[in-house]
């Protein structure tokens, strides 16, 4: 298990490396996040929810995804508010302190303990991640994804600290401290992540956190900027917010407030002919070629938003100048005339009129929809592949005439298209499909000069980057010893 000092230490990459040493290795590893919170969710295969960093991290070992591999997925809707969703389905929306009360408690805890002996009779090794801080005392009986989740998987446990925002020795030997003696004996290496300038300065520091905690220093990984693995947070998707020069499609994402499901637009920001931004200046909006409204894990809250800010009314003006726009599962409703929310699922709004791109009305409610789908967009030949997941129902308006984007293979239809340049889906995943992402930037050719982009090869080579990187800075020969292999 790869445990951490605190949230946001590199958890969840440390452990995507694990998984691709481990495959290269010769070995057969799969990822095991008890408890994950986030907005950023995948459909597995048979059309359940997981969190999208134990896909990754699946990815990573090479094998598909499934729900025994994060049995249970808290979504934020409010301030103190979360969908949870266990075993890959939704079982309703709870209150922090009600969700972390001790009635009930078991149930879950045994929940995602069947989950992981499933699993582990499958895969080998498996590869666990913490959530936060190991030592959250105040939560320590209800806790079910570090510590006790470790004890009952008899985990070796590396402690992840990350040394970039500073207090390393202090958050490091702290932690180890705050645990029980009998949590202790599980912890079995330190790492440090995010390394900064000359290791030598550092290496006195080594000696002393493990004279002080009794543990060895299994590695010291330096931080990097060359490497790109999908990130689990959107608190990132704020600096990437600067317009391009010449020689590129300039891509605008809507920053809406619950964005959710970021990782729709990794293809296309790392596509050399595109330069793709989030932001909700309306000025940037305006002077892009193309608008992406991502979809929301609080769509009328989103759109309202939107409408105050006045970023509505700058995407139908980018639109009007000549701009595509496209909306993905709650951009696709935001789009429309309106969404309807009668029994206040989402908000005690029960109508808030759409940005009117689209003439479609979209009613939230009903069961969550979730599965992979593949389809031909437009029409075409091609095969494409994505996943739906969403609550509501999206229609035409009754004089609009019928025009789907894309066909399911089950004889399904999805989204609406409204000319070239206008058009929305409930299908994440979209814009992985070079089908779809080469029809984009047709009517902009005139400012390519890159060639088209393998995203699949991509993301293959930047996981073996990943693990080579890690390697290379830590004692594989202590982690095979610590694990007993």
């Amino acid at each position: 298990m790869f445990a951490g000092t605190g949230s946001d230490v590199g958890k969840s990459i440390i452990s995507a490396a694990f998984c691709r040493i481990l495959l290269q290795d010769g070995y057969h590893p799969a990822p095991f996040k008890a408890q994950n919170m986030s907005l950023n969710s995948y459909a597995t295969p048979d059309g359940l929810e997981i969190g999208r960093a134990q896909a990754v991290q699946a990815e990573a070992a090479g094998i598909p995804c499934e729900t025994d591999m994060n049995p249970l997925l808290l979504k934020p809707s409010g301030e103190k508010i979360c969908q949870v969703v266990l075993n890959g389905k939704p079982t309703g929306n709870q209150g922090a302190y009600e969700y972390f009360r001790k009635e009930g408690r078991e149930e879950l805890r045994k929940e995602v303990h069947a989950a992981f002996d499933r699993l582990q009779q499958r895969f080998n090794p498996i590869v666990m991640e913490g959530a936060g801080s190991i030592s959250e005392i105040n939560l320590r009986d209800v806790d079910l994804v570090n510590m006790p989740m470790a004890i009952h998987a008899k985990a070796h446990v590396i402690l992840v600290a990350d040394i970039d925002r500073g207090g390393v020795f202090a958050s490091v030997y702290g932690s180890v401290m705050l645990l029980t003696e009998e949590e202790r004996k599980y912890i079995k290496g330190i790492l440090i992540n995010k390394f900064r300038g000359d290791i030598r300065l550092f290496e006195p520091g080594i000696k002393k956190l493990e004279e002080l905690c009794g543990i060895p220093v299994v590695g010291v990984v330096p931080y990097y900027k060359d490497i790109h693995i999908e990130e689990e947070d959107s608190v990132a998707l704020q600096t990437k917010n600067v317009q391009s020069t010449h020689g590129k499609v300039n891509i605008a994402v809507v920053l809406l407030r619950h964005i959710s499901n970021f990782t729709d637009f990794n293809v296309l920001e790392r596509d050399p002919r595109v330069h793709l931004y989030y932001t909700n200046n309306t000025d940037e909006i305006e002077k892009a070629d193309i608008v992406l409204i991502p979809g929301s894990k609080s769509t009328i809250s989103d759109l309202y938003e939107v409408r105050r800010n006045g970023v509505a009314k700058s995407i139908v003006k980018a639109h009007k100048a000549g701009a595509t726009v496209i909306g993905i599962c709650g951009g696709y409703q935001i789009m429309g005339q309106e969404i309807c929310d009668p029994a206040h699922i989402e908000s005690p709004i029960e109508r808030l009129p759409g940005l009117g791109l689209l003439p479609v009305s979209t009613a939230i409610g009903g069961e969550k929809l979730t599965r992979q789908v593949r389809f031909s967009f437009l029409d075409g030949e091609k095969v494409c592949e994505g996943y739906e997941i969403h609550m509501g129902i999206t229609l035409p308006l009754e004089n609009a005439p019928a025009s789907p984007l894309n066909h399911l293979e089950d004889g399904g239809k999805d989204g609406y298209r409204a000319g070239s340049k206008c058009f929305g889906t409930y299908i994440h995943g979209l814009l992985d499909n070079q089908a779809v992402i080469d029809y984009l930037l047709a009517p902009y050719t005139d400012k390519l000069s890159a060639k088209p982009f393998d995203y699949k090869a991509f993301k293959e080579e930047q996981y073996d980057r990943l693990a080579n990187h890690v390697r290379c800075h830590v004692n594989m020969d202590l982690i095979y010893k610590i694990m007993g292999l």
